[in-house]
């Protein structure tokens, strides 16, 4: 299951982001760090997911 969201996180952070923590926070910095750039949403939605196993 994680490398699904892994890989989710990849193609779409903010997915892979709710699917391991829901609509907190980090969902929204994920929407907004996406939003200015494509590499940071994915570099921290990959932690949000490593952090949160």
């Amino acid at each position: 299951m994680e490398l699904l969201k892994i890989i989710l996180a990849i193609l779409l952070p903010p997915l892979g982001v709710f699917l391991q923590v829901g609509l907190g926070k980090h969902f929204w910095l994920n929407i907004v760090l996406t939003i200015l750039g494509y590499l940071p949403g994915i570099v921290h939605a990959v932690w949000v997911i490593a952090k949160n196993k």
